[in-house]
């Protein structure tokens, strides 16, 4: 009896990364008796094979995620694996067994809760690694460049941060839809994202970054500005006034100011505001209507298999913290079971 209590327990804990503060990635914790989380309403429980690494689990260490988890908590909220049971009230569920990509709290563990309502299957023949980026990456590239972008075949996009997992997808789809492509990365990626499509391709760090820009395009039509204080400036006074549009979606690099002084003296562009979590709570059928043009990206092979770098759970303080200072390209992952 006693053996058979010991497993159960075993089977009811977990392996985790436990953010402990709001000090930064250095405090993530490996931890291997978390108590495995149970689904709530419209939720899945699914047993994580992969979990992404992304920009926002760096400021959430640092509990500057608006809306964030508050520490001490899992850290991590995306992931693909297998479906293993589901709450109630869950509508047309899945079979269990089935391997999904989605989003939910605590994905930097072997277990985790997923809404059902925004998971979608792994596609046939991918493995769940392969899937990371599906519901953010390619989602939020996908949003900025044709809804919030308006892209139109012709026109020139400016692709900040285009080596890193939005960036990379960002620079496929504008190539795809007929775009000329301007990038930023660092130097040693430059190579990498040129591949993707982009024409020219830049370093971020260059003083003259906004003349040379300039030189090359004449002014551009859409930036897909992701990288905040350092680049701010450039994207406003490199995008074509009025019918210029930049879309922001990210500050990896710190908030940066602008007044209605600007806007109406200086910037004559247009400015939206992207968070693909707000844009699929407030806007459902638009978020749906991404996911059904990506699951047509992939029949088409404009959006191949991901080929994320996977580290095991406890490398996941220094790859969060090689991802702050800039030193990662392309999508990282973990894995929980190793």
């Amino acid at each position: 009896m006693e053996i058979d209590q010991q497993q159960q327990m075993t089977k009811q804990t977990v392996r985790a990364l436990v953010q402990r503060s709001h000090r930064g990635p250095k405090d993530l914790t490996l931890t291997t008796d978390r108590r495995r989380p149970t689904p709530g309403a419209g939720e899945y429980l699914v047993r994580v094979a992969a979990a992404g690494i992304n920009f926002a689990d760096v400021m959430q260490t640092y509990g500057t995620y608006e809306g964030g988890p508050q520490a001490p908590y899992v850290a991590g909220f995306e992931a693909a694996g297998e479906i293993v049971g589901a709450g109630p009230d869950v509508e047309t569920p899945l079979s269990p067994g089935t391997h999904v990509v989605g989003v939910g709290s605590g994905a930097f563990a072997q277990y985790m809760t997923m809404p059902a309502a925004g998971v979608l299957p792994v596609p046939a023949g991918w493995s769940d690694a392969q899937t990371l980026g599906l519901v953010l990456n390619w989602a939020t590239a996908l949003a900025a460049l044709k809804p919030l972008g308006e892209i139109k075949p012709g026109e020139v996009v400016l692709v900040h941060a285009a080596a890193g997992g939005v960036g990379q997808a960002a620079v496929r789809l504008a190539h795809h839809y007929g775009a000329r492509v301007i990038a930023t990365a660092s130097p040693a990626k430059h190579s990498t994202v040129k591949a993707l499509g982009a024409e020219e391709v830049l370093d971020r760090t260059r003083p003259d970054l906004a003349a040379e820009i300039t030189r090359l395009t004449g002014g551009v039509d859409l930036t897909l500005e992701s990288v905040g204080q350092a680049t701010f400036k450039t994207s406003l006074s490199v995008t074509k006034p009025f019918a210029g549009r930049v879309v922001v979606f990210g500050a990896a690099s710190g908030d940066a100011v602008l007044t209605t002084h600007d806007l109406v003296f200086t910037h004559h562009v247009q400015i939206k505001g992207l968070h693909i979590g707000a844009l699929a709570l407030h806007q459902p059928s638009l978020y749906q209507s991404l996911l059904i043009e990506i699951e047509a990206l992939i029949a088409q092979g404009v959006y191949p298999p991901g080929t994320p770098q996977l580290h095991p759970l406890a490398d996941g303080p220094a790859v969060l913290q090689q991802l702050e200072a800039g030193q990662t390209h392309g999508k990282h992952a973990l894995d929980p079971w190793r």
